[in-house]
């Protein structure tokens, strides 16, 4: 703090230059401010002893008690004064009389605005104001001045850390989308390594269906050709529990099949979910994927969980079936892992319900699908047999007889779980790319950006989010019928 002392002594000027480290949401009472107050009883010779002292000063705050009453910048007084016999008449005069006489419009900001708003109002004055300090309010009696080049300094620094922070998550999510490329090519040779042993099992199986069906029609002709076996015989049965193992094979050969055909299922999932998905979109079954997502998840699910799943008629669609399984698989994750505390506790309380349906879509909805209005239901007619009226807020209507007074229809996909919901204060950032509540070891805040991503750049679609503290958080995946 430098204090500058009236040759009269009758008054204080101060101003402070403290630097301060700015981020993105950096305001106006983070910059350097000059604190240059003057009463406007004085005389005009003040300022300019005042200005001749320091040159970098950028204009006095006149006040009149507390009371604010203007500004006066130095390239507006000095200007002023050059002119003839303006000195004569003003130095030793009140500034109440300069003031009127060189008043201009003045831009004044609360120290709570933010940097890049300030910067975009700054240049946005008239060219001969364009250098003009502005002023900064503090409170009800604090004002402060603040160079316009510090100002637009301030904003390229934020500019430049914006870049650089941009640049940094564009970076991490690189690296992450090709660990996820190297995680999905192993998966690739790990699930043709697994298929070809299991198709191996499978094809033997039947084979050894068909021996065991051969064994026990050659045991039944030696029984009928020799109805009164040894004692050997009888005793090695009793050993071996012969009647028990007739019945109990056929049992575990089906057991056997039964879970190489899951096993070979799985397999498939996977290699459809690591397979890379071609550039042209392709049509794409979503309860087929949804299916299919939820098998990969099937040993994250806890004992108890109760997953109710209501898939309704919905037509396919074009799109990226790769893609649109990365985004039920982070959405389902997600609310895995907030019923992980209620599975603990309560596990028959748990619960997860995935709802897919055709609905219409509301005017907002519609321009957010960028779906043609020239056609509303175009694509729908092709489907009719796909759509439940009574899930459409107008329920009376009729898609078939009467489509130009409808509006676009839409795939609705809903993920709900009742866990302990999503506060208020971070809702709007759950999208944002690395924002997470999840620990380290847990989370990378990528899922639900990746996601967001996915379908509203990928598929035109819209991704939208519910949640109530207590009660549980619901996702909702519209994509237009196209």
């Amino acid at each position: 703090m430098l204090n500058t002392y009236s040759p009269d002594h009758s008054h204080i000027i101060e101003f402070n230059r403290s630097a301060q480290n700015l981020h993105l949401e950096s305001t106006l009472e983070d910059l350097s401010l000059f604190e240059i107050q003057v009463d406007i009883n004085q005389r005009g010779v003040i300022v300019t002893q005042l200005f001749e002292s320091d040159s970098t000063i950028p204009g006095v705050i006149l006040m009149d008690g507390k009371k604010f009453i203007g500004m006066i910048s130095q390239r507006r007084f000095f200007e002023r004064m050059s002119r003839p016999y303006a000195r004569e008449l003003f130095l030793g005069r009140s500034l109440h009389i300069f003031y009127n006489f060189a008043q201009t419009d003045l831009l004044l900001l609360s120290g709570d605005t933010p940097v890049v708003e300030a910067a975009q109002q700054a240049i946005r004055r008239s060219p001969h104001l364009l250098y003009e300090p502005i002023v900064v309010k503090l409170s009800s009696d604090e004002y402060r001045l603040l160079e316009v080049q510090q100002l637009l300094i301030a904003q390229s620094c934020i500019h430049q850390l914006a870049t650089e922070l941009l640049r940094q998550k564009t970076q991490a999510q690189l690296i992450q989308t090709e660990k996820l490329a190297t995680l999905g090519q192993m998966l690739a040779g790990v699930s043709h390594e697994i298929r070809n042993p299991v198709a191996c099992i499978l094809g033997n199986l039947q084979c050894l269906s068909h021996y065991y069906q051969d064994l026990m029609g050659l045991a039944e002709t030696y029984e009928q050709e020799f109805p009164q076996p040894s004692q050997a015989i009888k005793d090695y049965k009793n050993e071996i529990d012969f009647e028990f193992t007739q019945q109990d094979l056929p049992e575990v050969l089906d057991s056997i099949k039964i879970s190489s055909e899951r096993l070979t299922h799985l397999v498939n999932s996977l290699r459809g979910f690591s397979r890379i998905d071609s550039y042209k979109p392709e049509k794409v079954e979503i309860n087929y994927c949804l299916e299919n997502t939820l098998l990969i998840l099937k040993n994250r699910f806890k004992p108890g969980t109760n997953l109710i799943k209501k898939y309704g008629k919905i037509p396919p669609i074009y799109g990226y079936p790769n893609q649109l399984s990365q985004v039920f698989l982070n959405i389902i994750s997600n609310a895995i892992d907030a019923l992980e505390d209620i599975s603990q506790d309560h596990p028959h309380l748990a619960k997860i319900t995935i709802k897919t349906e055709v609905r219409e879509c509301s005017e907002i909805e519609k321009q957010t699908l960028k779906i043609p209005s020239h056609s509303p239901m175009d694509a729908l007619l092709h489907y009719p047999e796909y759509f439940d009226h009574s899930s459409s807020p107008n329920s009376n209507c009729d898609c078939q007889t009467q489509p130009s007074n409808h509006l676009p229809c839409c795939i609705s996909i809903r993920i709900s779980d009742n866990g302990p919901g999503i506060p208020a204060s971070i809702l709007d950032r759950i999208f944002e790319t690395f924002f997470t509540t999840k620990s380290p070891e847990k989370g990378t805040g990528l899922g639900l950006s990746i996601s967001h991503q996915i379908i509203t750049e990928k598929h035109r679609g819209k991704l939208n989010v519910t949640s109530q503290v207590g009660r549980g958080t619901e996702f909702e995946i519209l994509l237009p019928i196209l």
